[in-house]
């Protein structure tokens, strides 16, 4: 075992900081085994599985109880029913069945699995502790700014309470990167799965005097103000849409003026290439010696 202690950030139930809590040293010793997760993330997930797929073999297909033509004489393969499986409609070979795809791990390896993912998070400074959960009703605002207090709003948060808090739950039901469970119910999945580790303080084995609660600072948005001020108003763009119409017919008029100018040379050069056609033909044709 490692002597390793950590220091969680510890926070009331609006968002207030308040002192650093040393969290218990017989659960966060900064043991990490890996394997023993991933056997644990892979036996959760298959227990998950129903295993309801299910297929017929030639005998559960209805129909086929006739041969389909006589033995001998006909010249084509002989055949003994239509629910053969190389037939069209007729049963499946190898498929799958009804089964229990269910995987037991001993208890002990369950306890390390679980010890390593919160030390894993502990590591990462991903765990928070809240001192309680004193929700006299189930307010999923109360909770959501809760996580925009603490700058996790965007994140996959696990909230772990000291015992089953039915307002905690019903609070965060509706939030979808939001998990609400008691911390004894906690699975090395659901510590693996989230981002940041709530874990209410009793859970912990600590107990925080209540302190008072502070206002929540505004949150300042320079970015979104400076795209809205360098955005054109409707004015704007009405104004400059006017002066590009009143510039075009300028720009078209001297491209036409040259055009214009040259109409008339061009005139007389056809009329000059008609008239000498013209004489060409009525002029009479030499006779040949």
């Amino acid at each position: 075992m490692s002597d390793t202690t950590f220091q969680a950030k510890a926070f009331t139930q609006g968002g207030t900081a308040r002192d650093a809590v040393t969290l218990p040293s017989a659960s966060f010793d900064g043991t990490v085994n890996m394997p023993v997760m991933h056997r644990a993330v892979t036996a959760y997930l298959a227990n998950q599985r129903q295993g309801n797929a299910a297929t017929k073999t030639r005998g559960f297909v209805v129909g086929g109880n006739q041969k389909p033509w006589k033995q001998k004489g006909t010249g084509r393969a002989r055949q003994g029913s239509t629910r053969a499986p190389h037939w069209v409609g007729g049963g499946t070979v190898f498929g799958p069945h009804p089964r229990s795809y269910d995987q037991k791990l001993p208890r002990q390896m369950r306890q390390l699995a679980l010890k390593s993912a919160l030390n894993a998070r502990a590591r990462e400074g991903a765990i928070q502790v809240i001192d309680a959960f004193r929700y006299e009703a189930p307010k999923t605002s109360q909770l959501a700014a809760l996580l925009a207090r603490l700058g996790v709003a965007g994140e996959k948060v696990l909230v772990l309470t000291d015992g089953l808090k039915p307002n905690v739950y019903l609070s965060g039901r509706n939030l979808p990167l939001v998990h609400v469970m008691p911390y004894a119910d906690a699975t090395t999945y659901h510590v693996l799965w989230s981002d940041v580790v709530l874990v209410e303080s009793g859970a912990l084995g600590h107990t925080l005097a209540p302190v008072a609660e502070r206002a929540a600072e505004p949150v300042a948005k320079p970015a979104r103000a400076a795209k809205a001020a360098a955005k054109p108003s409707k004015l704007e763009k009405a104004e400059a849409k006017r002066e590009r119409k009143a510039a075009a017919p300028a720009a078209k008029k001297p491209a036409k003026a040259p055009a214009k100018a040259a109409a008339p040379a061009k005139a007389a050069a056809k009329k000059t290439r008609s008239t000498t056609t013209s004489a060409k033909k009525s002029a009479p044709k030499k006779k040949g010696k």
